[in-house]
């Protein structure tokens, strides 16, 4: 998968497939809620499996039910094809 950094009109076109996810700040973002602390945290454990396997780490948030993601490749300069993987991901595994 590609690290290069994609133009916004890419970046534009993969949100539509992306629902709850913005693009703002050269970042992908998204806020997640659940139920409680357990289930956010459980979702992150699993997010951080996936991102391992990925090479791949999120900039994130917890506070009580929620988990804030913001996606960015650093070494690229802002988001590549694995930070929309990483998205498309994240949303299978929240189910929404």
């Amino acid at each position: 998968m590609s690290r290069e950094k994609l133009p916004v009109s890419e970046i534009t076109s993969a949100l539509i497939g992306l629902p709850g996810w913005s693009y703002a700040g050269g970042k992908l973002r998204r806020e997640f809620k659940f139920e409680d602390f357990v289930h956010a945290w459980g979702f992150m454990s699993s997010c951080a499996l996936v991102a391992e396997s990925m090479n791949h780490h999120p900039d994130w948030s917890n506070v009580w039910n929620r988990v804030t993601v913001e996606l960015m490749t650093h070494d690229a300069g802002g988001v590549t094809e694995n930070d929309i993987e990483l998205a498309r991901r994240m949303s299978q595994l929240h189910g929404k």
